[in-house]
């Protein structure tokens, strides 16, 4: 599966409602973006593979940081549902007899590939959340809606097998997000890693089943 946020926008063929110019932009910067990384991107560079102005860039964007934002937000909620639905079936149908923890090591594992693979995106994303209201009014009600149902569904298929606590099922899904979240928050962001061993991703899960199973 490819883990690089940029060539997924790439082939996906994102269509948006743009201008001519705004198009080359974003087209421009998706392909500097996925060829040379986030970071080792210049606006001057973006504005010379669109043939625009630096400065039209930052009039209709502001930083660089914000045009990332207009490049993955959009990505993410047109085809997170469909990515979510394909890593939970890859995850499952590995093993049709896995158990919780071994589905959530595996799950941690992909997203902690995925997180370190697009390490800069990720950055920007936390940080812009946290200081920006208008992101969070934006994303929690999707992701609320959009996200949290399809984990659901496999926290309540493993409560049905006893595996986990008989307790509400969206309080277990809030428990795994809030760490998951705050785990690839912490060592990406706040720890600035560029990686996260499997030894430590283990450990997490067994926290995290010391909280949720059945048998704790």
């Amino acid at each position: 599966m490819n883990q690089n946020l940029f060539q997924e926008i790439l082939s996906s063929q994102q269509k948006a409602k743009l201008t001519v110019k705004q198009e080359r932009v974003v087209e421009a910067a998706i392909s500097l973006f996925a060829e040379k990384g986030y970071s080792n991107t210049s606006t001057a560079e973006i504005a010379k593979k669109a043939e625009v102005s630096e400065a039209s860039i930052f009039k209709q964007y502001g930083t660089k940081e914000r045009l990332l934002l207009s490049l993955v937000i959009p990505y993410a909620k047109d085809f997170l549902p469909a990515k979510a639905d394909e890593i939970i079936q890859e995850i499952r149908s590995s093993n049709q007899h896995m158990t919780f923890e071994q589905f959530l090591t595996a799950f941690l594992k992909n997203r902690v590939a995925f997180a370190a693979e697009n390490r800069e995106v990720f950055q920007v994303l936390i940080k812009e959340f946290i200081y920006k209201e208008d992101l969070k009014n934006e994303l929690l009600p999707y992701f609320a809606s959009e996200v949290v149902p399809r984990l659901s569904k496999v926290i309540a298929s493993y409560q049905a097998r006893g595996e986990l606590r008989d307790v509400e099922t969206t309080v277990l899904v809030r428990m795994v997000f809030t760490f998951i979240g705050g785990f690839l928050a912490s060592r990406f962001v706040v720890l600035q890693q560029s990686r996260i061993e499997d030894d430590e991703v283990e450990a997490a899960v067994q926290f995290i089943m010391n909280g949720i199973s059945s048998q704790h």
